[in-house]
């Protein structure tokens, strides 16, 4: 019978617990001072940080148009295709039922513009919410005001591209407000609510003028519309902005079924609420492009509203124009 070599430990030797206590602390021990050695990039497997983490800036000297403080507001990118970005909170719960407040008494059913050819009848079921256009000019609690502020530093794009003005010499502008309601060109902010079962099928905010007609005059950068003798001048909608005015049980997502360009080479049913869906939250904003910086329509912009299953949904939608809106 072999005797067992003293001094000597073997695989099968039995360690107490506190052995085996020690032998664990000291490989963690290592292993998190050695860890603290290497350079940074080898040490960490979380991605490099591309927005600094301080909160407090020191303003720089600006413009006669600028502005003498830094703003924050964040915002998450939903997507490239089309531009979509996600605003959290961007306006609060008072704003939004001081919304809802304003236009509940005065909604009438949607309507959508139509095509060469297209009749009002052809287009029904399309569109069922019921809404109200509101100009910041008619709210006098102010909230449409400082929205559509917070919008234009957002975007980088002045507040006189999201809001049609009359000329001095124009016709009366209710008359003419109530006439650019009818034909969906008149950018105040437009307030919806749907109720059960309420939709918007998929569609583009930039009207193609090979389905639409000539959305822009010959030599000119607007399209025009006559008011007995007067002509008044109108721009191309190159993105949209949503303030989602109240949560939703169920249903009622903004879709973009043609995002990242899937569903585009298919047989696509504009019912269908597919691809990107972003759930309405009260006081969350979304933002997105129509169109390309060298100004053609981004076919993947192609959006819609999901039907509401439960609950009610109020959105406040604000489109941007590509022009300065005449004074």
């Amino acid at each position: 019978m072999k005797s067992k070599a003293k001094g000597k430990w073997r695989f099968g030797t039995k360690l107490g617990l506190p052995v085996v206590f020690l032998f664990c602390l000291f490989f963690f021990l290592a292993g998190l001072f050695g860890s603290g050695l290497l350079p940074q990039e080898f040490s960490s497997s979380e991605p490099r940080r591309l927005i600094r983490e301080e909160t407090d800036y020191d303003p720089l000297a600006h413009g006669e148009s600028g502005e003498d403080s830094v703003t924050s507001i964040p915002f998450q990118v939903l997507s490239w295709r089309p531009r979509a970005l996600y605003f959290p909170n961007f306006a609060t719960s008072e704003q939004c039922q001081s919304i809802i407040n304003m236009a509940k008494s005065n909604l009438t059913p949607s309507t959508v513009a139509l095509r060469v050819g297209e009749i009002r009848g052809n287009t029904e079921g399309i569109r069922t919410s019921s809404g109200v256009f509101i100009s910041a000019s008619e709210d006098k609690t102010g909230t449409l005001d400082l929205i559509e502020q917070k919008i234009a530093r957002v975007i980088m794009i002045p507040r006189t591209h999201g809001e049609i003005k009359p000329k001095e010499n124009c016709l009366n502008w209710l008359v003419m407000k109530r006439f650019l309601t009818d034909v969906v060109y008149h950018v105040a902010f437009n307030v919806l609510r749907y109720e059960i079962g309420q939709r918007y099928n998929s569609h583009y905010d930039a009207f193609d003028p090979a389905e639409y007609g000539p959305q822009r005059a010959t030599g000119s950068k607007f399209q025009f519309l006559t008011f007995g003798k007067e002509q008044v001048s109108f721009a191309i909608e190159i993105a949209t902005f949503l303030v989602y005015l109240s949560d939703v049980e169920e249903g009622g997502e903004t879709m973009f079924p043609f995002e990242n360009g899937l569903n585009m080479d298919k047989d696509y049913d504009f019912q269908r609420c597919i691809g990107l869906k972003v759930k309405p939250h009260q006081g969350d904003g979304l933002l997105f492009y129509s169109m390309f910086p060298n100004g053609t329509i981004d076919p993947t912009s192609l959006h819609g509203s999901c039907p509401v299953i439960k609950g009610e949904k109020w959105v406040a939608t604000k489109w941007i124009r590509d022009q300065e809106q005449d004074d």
